[in-house]
């Protein structure tokens, strides 16, 4: 399909621009594994310090590229699918109030006035250009929606009885799960924490603004997902060579997020005793409710797979697994989406742990929740992501891969360095490791009161699966820009693989209408949080007044 020059460029700069603050994010990382493991015995390096380093690791890899890829790439599937591209001015002011915003709280973090970690819980305090800036990149990303909208009822009267295409409906899907929890943030961040970091406030509500961020942050877990499982479902099986098993189960899938990804944000505040044990009780089903689509896509996909090895000559019960195009150069994405589905197997076991209240109480603020959350975060989701980031660079630039030969090994060198990584700081979370914890300066420092030697195995573990990481990481930026920066070979154009569907499933109206799921999601959502923010109001406590992660004191 071919493209306007305006709309090509739009999703190029918002390929561009996460890919290149990556490097930082990445590099942040390998940083927090050699503070952890004792390296380091001071608070910073290279004149950034640890908590400073933190907060850009987990705010450029968990919000800003995940925000611009599923914008990116939803206006690459809405334009592919509905055969119409998004309104040029909504796409430019999208993106320019993203990139405003991205800069605003960049400056913040890397001037060290914004050291709150991606999460921003107060009392951390961050200057008010971070709170701005988060709020325009939030607003930025909102707009497509809308637009976005607009194309597919334009498409709905023109096609009356027709499915959506799957491809669509996860990504409308997607911003709408977006838009409603980035409510609840958007009003911590503009009510709560914007008049207190400008010092119209003294204090803020500690207990309100974290339930308002989990209201919003695990939902982000599935909108960083969703993009991944589009391409597992509309793109994987034709990768693969075969069919997908059952285009119905990805419409249940998706829908079932829409119901689910938002509720189930207390479980992350498990440990907050002002909040009442029936609200936890309905958080911890609703949770476990929401690992059902991820069984269903695992049983499909397994399916789809199959019949692709089947088709490309597999013989034997498990014969299929080997015919599979693992290291096929022309095939690459394949690679970059297997190796992101074989996290996603220790990463969905290891969040089953953390959805029970009992496992949660060992585990909670522990290494094993970064370890967790790396495998599935840096596991299906980075690896789609910048898999797919390459992809579309190839196809709308027109230009050849860079050093196919290394590109192809990049998500097997990462997905050996993830399991490494993530083993380690789970390893180290059983035997009670923190986390958000600069183990060098004290608990790995063989000269302090608190050196705790039976962690130094668990960290260097994780330090040896970190350094893989970033070389995996250098790895994939050398292809992305070596390819970025080389000669058009051929004519652009935007190009997905139309996977079919094995099956000839009819048309059910419930799974091609928004409508009915729309309601069942309010009602859900008030189910669980009602009662949730009456007992957070009741019982919030007192006001909170600024803490510096640097000072074990509140206020200075």
């Amino acid at each position: 399909m071919k493209v306007s020059r305006s709309l090509k460029n739009v999703i190029l700069i918002e390929l561009f621009v996460p890919i290149t603050l990556l490097i930082l994010g990445i590099y942040h990382g390998l940083m927090q594994t050699v503070y952890r493991a004792g390296v380091i015995h001071q608070s910073s390096a290279v004149k950034l310090d640890y908590y400073q380093g933190l907060t850009l690791h987990g705010v450029i890899n968990a919000i800003v590229l995940t925000t611009f890829f599923a914008v990116a790439f939803g206006h690459a599937t809405i334009a592919y699918y509905l055969k119409k591209e998004p309104n040029k001015r909504a796409s430019w002011i999208s993106l320019i109030l993203m990139v405003t915003g991205t800069l605003l709280a960049a400056y913040a973090m890397l001037a060290g006035k914004a050291s709150v970690l991606y999460t921003f819980y107060p009392p951390l305090k961050a200057h008010p250009l971070f709170y701005i800036g988060t709020a325009m990149l939030i607003v930025g990303s909102w707009v497509p929606l809308f637009d976005w909208m607009v194309v597919y009822l334009g498409w709905k009267k023109e096609h009356r009885g027709e499915k959506i295409p799957l491809a669509v409906l996860g990504t409308l899907v997607n911003f709408i799960i977006w838009f409603v929890c980035t409510l609840a943030v958007a009003y911590e961040v503009l009510v709560l924490l914007l008049p207190w970091a400008m010092g119209y406030k003294a204090t803020v509500d500690v207990t309100l603004a974290r339930t308002l961020f989990w209201f919003f942050g695990h939902a982000l877990v599935y909108f960083w997902l969703l993009p991944a499982y589009i391409m597992f479902y509309t793109m994987l099986p034709k990768w693969a060579g075969g069919k997908l098993y059952s285009d119905n189960a990805g419409r249940i899938a998706f829908f079932l997020f829409l119901l689910l990804s938002v509720p189930v944000g207390v479980h992350h505040q498990f440990s907050d005793p002002n909040i009442s044990q029936s609200s936890k009780w309905v958080s911890t089903l609703l949770t476990f409710g929401v690992a059902v689509p991820s069984f269903i896509t695992a049983f499909t996909l397994a399916a789809s797979l199959e019949y692709a090895g089947w088709k490309r000559g597999a013989k034997g019960l498990l014969g299929w697994v080997n015919k599979l195009p693992y290291l096929d150069q022309n095939n690459y994405m394949f690679g970059y989406l297997i190796a992101g589905l074989i996290l996603f197997i220790f990463g969905g076991l290891t969040g089953i742990v953390n959805a029970s209240y009992a496992l949660n109480n060992v585990v909670h603020n522990t290494a094993w929740l970064p370890g967790h959350f790396h495998m599935t975060v840096a596991g299906p989701v980075f690896l789609a992501m910048i898999g797919m980031s390459l992809f579309m660079l190839n196809g709308l630039t027109g230009k050849k891969i860079f050093l196919p030969k290394l590109n192809v090994i990049v998500p097997y060198l990462w997905l050996i360095g993830v399991l490494i990584f993530s083993s380690g700081l789970m390893y180290g979370g059983l035997m009670g490791e923190p986390r958000r914890t600069n183990l060098g300066m004290t608990y790995l420092n063989p000269g302090h009161e608190l050196y705790h030697p039976q962690w130094v195995p668990s960290t260097m573990l994780a330090l040896a699966g970190g350094i893989i990481m970033f070389a995996a990481g250098m790895c994939y930026f050398i292809v992305f820009f070596g390819t970025c920066f080389s000669k058009k070979a051929t004519e652009s154009s935007l190009v997905f693989p139309d996977t079919s569907s094995y099956h000839d499933e009819k048309y059910i109206p419930l799974f091609n209408s928004f409508k009915p799921w729309l309601v069942m999601m309010v009602i859900i959502i008030m189910i669980a949080y009602i009662p949730t923010l009456l007992d957070v109001l009741r019982f919030g406590g007192p006001g909170a007044p600024p803490h510096l992660p640097s000072s074990p004191t509140p206020g200075i």
